[in-house]
């Protein structure tokens, strides 16, 4: 079964940091680009990180420039949003997604994640 699980998600304080994890299964994650995804309560689901599958380069929307960092390990077949200087606005249920394209950025994913909920307050 192709599939995609997130972690790492929780309640922090404004300023702190977070690393949500994206395991792989059914499928081998080096041939696959990965996204990152958000949605706030009552807004659209935004792209805000990818990682294409063969150069590994990264793409982040201007909100998580210089906070928001994605990596993957595709021996584990896990991918990684580092997520530091957390602002109250990065709320939302975050989601990873995975597509077998060079190119990352976009909404057309293949094989999305349940989503893990981030609340940024005080």
């Amino acid at each position: 079964q192709v599939q995609l699980v997130e972690s790492g998600g929780g309640l922090v304080q404004p300023g702190r940091s977070l690393k949500l994890s994206c395991v792989a299964s059914g499928f081998t994650l080096d041939e696959y680009s990965i996204g990152w995804f958000r949605q706030a309560p009552g807004k659209d689901r935004e792209v805000v990180s990818c990682i294409t599958s063969s150069d590994g380069g990264q793409y982040h929307a201007d909100s998580v420039k210089g906070r928001f960092t994605v990596s993957r390990d595709n021996a584990k077949n896990i991918a990684y949003l580092q997520m530091i200087s957390l602002k109250p606005e990065d709320t939302g249920v975050y989601y990873c997604a995975a597509r077998r394209t060079y190119e990352c950025w976009g909404y057309e994913y293949d094989v999305w994640g349940q989503g893990t909920q981030v609340t940024v307050s005080s």
